[in-house]
């Protein structure tokens, strides 16, 4: 017998998803939680084997509670179970070590293959959310300039030389070469001209 938790900060969720999964016969639920504070605290006394932590709820979230749970219990699974997927809502979820991120549209058949699946080790992931990890992986963010590449690329706009750049920030020409080949690998970019291009798109110069 699978032992799941439920965490949702809505009543009405957590009946539904009981419903549900008590249906099954190899999953029972153990426990629920209307906070991340209170599944915190469940999970030291419960210890189920799998957790499905809602994402956003008042005070400590599903990212906040999942860390927590994780760094006192390494070996936890916990499957975000949420509405939302925005790159940054999973990218946080999985950063902090969810074993999977589903969402709340999955059908019962699809809840249930995914906690035996989160159970026996595995990450599950809804077919969406797969997809943006995917291209996020690909498509990795552009690295930020500093301050000081921005200076530098700004003085390269008016047609300074790195020489005229030296003088104007009182550092050597070597240095100006070391911040130009920074500012070029971030912007993916091979010279100057392109470089003062890319940042204008980009909305830094």
């Amino acid at each position: 017998m699978i032992t799941v938790m439920l965490v949702d900060d809505h009543p009405v969720v957590r009946e539904g998803l009981r419903g549900m999964l008590e249906a099954e016969p190899d999953l029972t639920v153990v426990g629920e939680a209307g906070s991340g504070d209170e599944a915190v605290a469940l999970t030291r006394v419960k210890q189920p084997d799998v957790i499905l932590m809602d994402l956003r709820m008042p005070g400590l979230d599903g990212v906040g509670a999942t860390r927590k749970i994780l760094a006192e219990s390494p070996g936890q699974r916990v499957v975000v179970l949420t509405t939302y997927e925005s790159d940054a809502d999973i990218l946080r979820a999985v950063e902090a070590g969810a074993a999977g991120y589903l969402l709340k549209d999955a059908s019962r058949t699809e809840l249930a293959d995914a906690i035996r699946a989160a159970s026996r080790g595995e990450t599950v992931l809804a077919p969406s959310v797969a997809g943006k990890l995917v291209n996020r992986v690909r498509n990795p963010a552009p690295q930020p300039l500093s301050a000081r590449e921005i200076e530098v690329l700004r003085l390269v706009s008016k047609g300074s030389t790195n020489a005229d750049i030296g003088r104007a920030l009182h550092i050597s020409e070597a240095t100006v070469k070391t911040h130009l080949l920074r500012v070029f690998a971030k912007l993916d970019v091979s010279d100057r001209t392109a470089a003062v291009m890319a940042a204008m798109n980009a909305g830094v110069l």
